[in-house]
C-alpha cells in the first residue's frame, strides 16, 4: 500500500487551486498582479497564469461551496484592507480542517490509497485513537468477512430472499449504531453474491438485534451473519458438535425473546434458527467471536451441506 500523507494533496492539488481563485478574485476587485503576488506569495508570472486560466486546479476544490464562500471572504478582506497575511491564513487552515473531515480532501486521500475504503479512516480529524482504532477494525472484519461469502462456493443457495447480511458490533455496544454492516444486504444475482457497498455502523437492524442481543449474554459473541435455514445446515451444525437452538419467528420484541432463549440455553450457541411464520422467511444467524469468525463457520456449514 503506498503512503500518501494528506498533506500533500493540500499542496499539490488545494493550494494551487484556491491561489488561482484568489488571484482571479483579487484581480476582479482591482488590485494589480504585481500586489496580487505579494499577498499571494508567487511570483508575478505566476500570477498572470492563474488570472489566465492556466493553472488548472481541482473542481472538486473549486466548486465546493465551502471553498468558495472561505475564498471570497479572504478576497474581499485582503482587497479591503481588513484582512493580512495572518487572517488568511487562519481562514485557509479552518477550511483544510474542514475538507479533511469526509471532505474533498478524505475524498482524494482515499483515491490515492484505495486500502482506506470502507475503513472509516478519521485521523486527520481526531487523530489515532482507541476509538477510532475500534472502529476501523470492525469495519475491516466485516468487509473481510463479506468477501468470505462471495467466494463460498453454492453461498447463493444459502441467502434469503430478503437478502444476508454481516455484523460485527464494537465492544460494549450500546444500540444498532455500534454494529456495523453492509447497507442494502448482501444479495444472490444470477448464482453470484452481490456486496452494494461497504459497510457502514447502524446500517442493519434483523442482524443488530440478534448480535446484540447475543452480546448482551455473552460479550464475546461481537459476530453474526444470518442465511437461510436450510435442513442441511442444521445437520452440518450437528456433524460439527453444535446443537442449534430453534426460537419462534412470530414475537413481538425480537431481542427480548433472543436474549431470553438464549439465556434458558445457558449461553449463545453458534447456530440460531426459526422456520418462519405468516410473512416471516424462515431464518438461521450464526454468530462468532468476530465477523470473520461467523463467516468462516458459514463456510464449513455450507461446504458440509452441499456435499
Amino acid at each position: 500500500m503506498s503512503l500518501v500523507l494528506p498533506s500533500e494533496l493540500v499542496v499539490d492539488r488545494f493550494l494551487p487551486t484556491v491561489r488561482a481563485m484568489l488571484a482571479t478574485r483579487l484581480a476582479d476587485r482591482g488590485m494589480t498582479q504585481q500586489e496580487i503576488a505579494a499577498n499571494l506569495g508567487v511570483t508575478q508570472a505566476a500570477v498572470s497564469k492563474y488570472v489566465g486560466g492556466e493553472s488548472g486546479g481541482d473542481d472538486r476544490f473549486r466548486e465546493h461551496p465551502e471553498t468558495v464562500a472561505t475564498v471570497d471572504r479572504i478576497a474581499d478582506g485582503l482587497s479591503s484592507g481588513e484582512m493580512d497575511g495572518y487572517d488568511a491564513l487562519a481562514e485557509l487552515l479552518a477550511l483544510v480542517r474542514s475538507l479533511e473531515d469526509r471532505g474533498p480532501i478524505c475524498e482524494l486521500h482515499e483515491e490515492e490509497m484505495p486500502a482506506l475504503r470502507g475503513l472509516g479512516c478519521d485521523l486527520c480529524v481526531r487523530g489515532l485513537d482507541a476509538d477510532v482504532r475500534a472502529e476501523r477494525d470492525v469495519l475491516a472484519d466485516v468487509r473481510t468477512a463479506a468477501r468470505t461469502l462471495a467466494a463460498i462456493p453454492g453461498m447463493a443457495d444459502y441467502v434469503p430472499n430478503v437478502g444476508t447480511n454481516v455484523g460485527m458490533c464494537l465492544p460494549e455496544p450500546r444500540d444498532e449504531t455500534d454494529v456495523a454492516a453492509i447497507p442494502g444486504r448482501i444479495y444472490s444475482m444470477g448464482r453470484r453474491i452481490e456486496i452494494p457497498a461497504n459497510p457502514e455502523f447502524g446500517a442493519s437492524k434483523h442482524v443488530a438485534t440478534a448480535l446484540l442481543a447475543a452480546n448482551a449474554v455473552d460479550s464475546d459473541v461481537r459476530g453474526a451473519i444470518n442465511v437461510a435455514t436450510d435442513e442441511g445446515v442444521l445437520e452440518a451444525a450437528g456433524e460439527l458438535g453444535l446443537e442449534p437452538l430453534e426460537f419462534d419467528a412470530d414475537y413481538e420484541d425480537r431481542g427480548a425473546h433472543l436474549r431470553s432463549r438464549f439465556e434458558d440455553r445457558g449461553g449463545v450457541p453458534l447456530v440460531a434458527y426459526h422456520e418462519g411464520a405468516f410473512g416471516i422467511e424462515p431464518t438461521t444467524f450464526v454468530f462468532g467471536s468476530t465477523a470473520g469468525d461467523a463467516a468462516q463457520l458459514v463456510d464449513e456449514l455450507v461446504a458440509i451441506a452441499s456435499s
